[in-house]
């Protein structure tokens, strides 16, 4: 039986220690294959709209997806905890954002993560009061993309000064862990050192967080059509499955007589 709050306190007792580290998992193979590697996280992330739907963005996903992958990959993960993200407009509310956690909670997820900082303060608060974990998510919001473009964040002072003031609000709304997305690194390594919670880097450099989470299809270089200019891949699994699936079609000949 998994100790979800055990796990939590192992995860948060690693600052300084080693980097924490968490990946993505979307279905029982991968969560499987994590789980006996040893990660810290696993995220069902909505990430799957993009190397698992095939859209541009991550803007397409809904809750019935997110229930569906995490009741999936909790199958193959006895042992790691299992963070769910909450897609887009499915915590507008505190309300809503507290029903939809327990959702993701019943499939299967072990936590929760929602993206943004000052502006959901109310909904993280509404759901840590629950006695649901949270990992909060500030800097590069991709569910904002649409509106807000890929681009590196905290380039202005103004800029920084508000995502700093993000992750104050996460913290005293009672997030145990902070995912900085795409951030200037100079700037997360200050949000790191003033944080008393652990943050996870992506895309805001190496080294400058407590850990760092990668998308599992970048990592292993599954998704080839795009990879970010921030990943460099250890394997190259697409050309092995590529060339597999067309040795095996190569080999339906009509035998000769």
């Amino acid at each position: 039986m998994k100790d979800t709050q055990q796990l939590i306190a192992q995860i948060q007792n690693k600052r300084g220690q080693r980097p924490i580290a968490e990946i993505t998992a979307y279905d029982y193979p991968m969560a499987r294959m994590i789980d006996e590697a040893g990660f810290d996280l696993i995220l069902v992330g909505d990430s799957l709209g993009m190397v698992m739907m095939g859209h541009p963005d991550t803007t397409s996903v809904t809750m019935e997806h997110m229930e569906h992958h995490i009741r999936i990959v909790a199958n193959g993960a006895p042992n790691t905890l299992i963070i769910g993200d909450l897609p887009i407009n499915s915590y507008d509310s505190p309300e809503q954002a507290l029903s939809n956690a327990r959702r993701l909670i019943a499939a299967g997820a072990d936590a929760v993560k929602l993206e943004g900082g000052q502006s959901r303060e109310s909904a993280i608060r509404a759901i840590v009061e629950a006695g649901i974990p949270l990992q909060a998510h500030i800097g590069l919001l991709p569910q904002s993309v649409k509106g807000e473009g890929y681009r590196m964040k905290g380039k202005s002072e103004e800029e920084a000064q508000s995502i700093i003031k993000d992750m104050q609000a996460v913290v005293r709304a009672g997030a145990f862990s902070l995912v900085i997305e795409c951030t200037r690194h100079s700037l997360a390594a200050q949000i790191t050192a003033m944080c008393p919670i652990p943050t996870i880097g992506i895309g805001s450099g190496h080294g400058t967080c407590d850990g760092e989470v990668t998308v599992y299809h970048d990592i292993v270089g599954a998704f080839p059509w795009f990879v970010p200019s921030f990943v460099e891949p250890k394997a190259h699994i697409n050309k092995d499955i590529t060339r597999a699936i067309k040795s095996w079609r190569d080999e339906l000949q009509i035998p000769q007589p």
